[in-house]
């Protein structure tokens, strides 16, 4: 993806982020149009959280890293067969941030699950989306976003308090998560100059698949898995990754990008709803505090952009 304009907004880097699609300039469409992309962007969202919510239900049996292998195998198949790469044609120099993006693109999911695991899904991809909003603020020189910054940290010192339950490894994977997630967007851009649409992206995801394969045939001959334990990952696979991918590419020509990256910092608040009324995580009133600083700090950057 081309590197971004000199003052970077939060729409700017969340959007293409969230995806690996190319990431067109939205062309002017009737109202049906962003309303349709709208709706779109709300069914995307949640088949995000819904598929990370139903691969949870497998971890019993695959435990995380078997869930995040089948998803990362899903992931391979969709993009190969909407990218078509041709990897024969790729120089050393392409190959490079590729085989990083792979590697990042792995580690992401699987820090991110495994703190699913610990955390809860609303938490976990709370301090996952720390990735995005930091590369964002980080890339301004506004005053506004500085404030922003400091809502976001508030939201972060109280998630990260101190108290007697609290699971530190777990929150130290989604803060992991996040540091992926700020990598896999600079990775994206450096591979968007260097490579047409989204082949590098889908190469990646290939090599991390395959990355995984010894994973998945451990897994196979160590403990069997179960036929229902196998469906939730594929689910969560087809919801997590494809889904998405495929929505984003429908969406960013619908919806402008500013638009695309306010909705986005609505997902924290649909994983902690998905984790509540899908698997009885309950949050207490800080947690949901938290989590709304750190939304609405993405907000009121892009809502005080000037584009």
């Amino acid at each position: 993806m081309p590197a971004g304009p000199a003052h970077t907004t939060a729409a700017d880097t969340v959007a293409p982020a969230y995806s690996s699609a190319p990431v067109p300039p939205a062309s002017p469409k009737p109202a049906t149009g962003r309303f349709a992309g709208v709706a779109v962007m709300l069914g995307s969202g949640l088949a995000n959280q819904v598929g990370a919510a139903t691969g949870s239900l497998a971890f019993p049996v695959l435990g995380p890293v078997g869930v995040v292998a089948v998803r990362q195998y899903v992931a391979a198949v969709v993009l190969f067969a909407v990218a078509r790469p041709r990897l024969r044609s790729f120089t050393r120099a392409q190959w490079g941030p590729v085989l990083l993006l792979a590697l990042v693109f792995g580690t992401m999911n699987l820090s991110l699950y495994t703190a699913i695991d610990r955390i809860g899904l609303g938490l976990a991809v709370t301090l996952e989306f720390l990735g995005p909003l930091a590369i964002a603020l980080a890339a301004t020189r506004r005053r506004v976003d500085a404030c922003c910054a400091v809502i976001a940290a508030a939201g972060v010192v109280a998630l990260l308090r101190p108290q007697p339950s609290a699971d530190y490894l777990g929150m130290g994977l989604g803060l992991l998560a996040a540091v992926c997630w700020a990598s896999y967007i600079l990775l994206n851009r450096t591979i968007g100059r260097r490579l047409p649409g989204a082949e590098g992206s889908a190469a990646a995801a290939g090599v991390s698949a395959l990355l995984f394969l010894p994973v998945g045939i451990v897994l196979v001959v160590d403990r069997p898995p179960t036929p229902a334990a196998v469906g939730y990952a594929v689910v969560a696979g087809v919801l997590a990754s494809a889904v998405p991918y495929l929505a984003d590419m429908f969406t960013l020509r619908r919806v402008p990008a500013r638009a695309f990256g306010l909705f986005m910092s609505v997902n924290p608040v649909l994983a902690a709803v998905v984790g509540w009324i899908g698997l009885g995580e309950s949050l207490g009133a800080l947690e949901w505090a938290s989590i709304g600083a750190i939304v609405a700090a993405n907000a009121v950057s892009i809502l005080t952009s000037q584009k």
